[in-house]
């Protein structure tokens, strides 16, 4: 059983003002938890990535960063998309921490289910993915826009986790491969799946968004290796 690591909960952000106080909240809940519980060392923490926000995303994340000492952030020069916005927070902290999780600000994933991802990395699993147990929160469109995008990258030969998108657990040797790869357009659950290390799974109920409407423009969840992330 490992000890207890060092945790960083990376949460991508583009144009979240109307639910970013309540992930923070949520979050935290969790993290204090854990960190009660002797699951997670002190030392852990959130680090929300501002995507080239529009909005008061980064005036809140500052805010919070300078008031609560277990929230940190990154602010992008500019809208680079979700999966470099999540690439951007693993760099960050690469050095820094046992494991990361990455968590869309949504609220969709269920955060009660992040001390499991915990126990499997302690267990000794490098890589945990999150898996949706049912897809009935998803529009129609969004269902079969799912199967056919599993059934095309089936036939290129590229291995996808079903149900799965960026909801996963990263200790830091699989961290360090990651950030190796040298991509721009960078598609994560497609290279996460290469890396070779010991991995398991936890399922968990996707539930509607807490607030608002996904910010991330069609043209950012439609490209090959940029993303697909609230599609699949």
């Amino acid at each position: 059983m490992r000890d207890k690591p060092i945790l960083t909960i990376i949460v991508p952000c583009y144009n979240e003002e109307e639910v970013l106080k309540e992930t923070m909240s949520q979050l935290g809940l969790v993290l204090r938890d854990m960190k009660d519980k002797m699951v997670i060392h002190e030392a852990s923490d959130l680090l929300f990535v501002d995507d080239g926000s529009h909005d008061k995303t980064w005036d809140i994340i500052a805010n919070a960063m300078e008031i609560q000492d277990h929230i940190n952030g990154v602010k992008l020069s500019r809208n680079f998309g979700h999966q470099n916005a999540l690439l951007a927070g693993m760099q960050a902290v690469e050095g820094r921490s046992d494991c990361i999780i990455s968590i869309d600000s949504d609220l969709q994933d269920d955060v009660s289910v992040i001390p499991e991802f915990v126990e499997k990395y302690r267990a000794g699993y490098e890589v945990v993915y999150g898996i949706r147990d049912e897809r009935k929160t998803d529009t129609r469109f969004k269902r079969g826009s799912a199967h056919l995008f599993y059934s095309m990258m089936g036939k290129f030969g590229i291995h996808l986790i079903p149900d799965h998108a960026d909801y996963r657990l990263l200790g830091s040797l699989a961290l360090q491969e990651m950030n190796l790869f040298p991509e721009n357009n960078i598609f994560l659950r497609g290279i996460v799946p290469l890396i070779g290390f010991k991995s398991e799974k936890v399922y968990y109920h996707r539930k509607e968004r807490f607030a608002g409407e996904s910010k991330y423009p069609l043209k950012k969840n439609a490209g090959f290796c940029g993303g697909w992330p609230d599609v699949i």
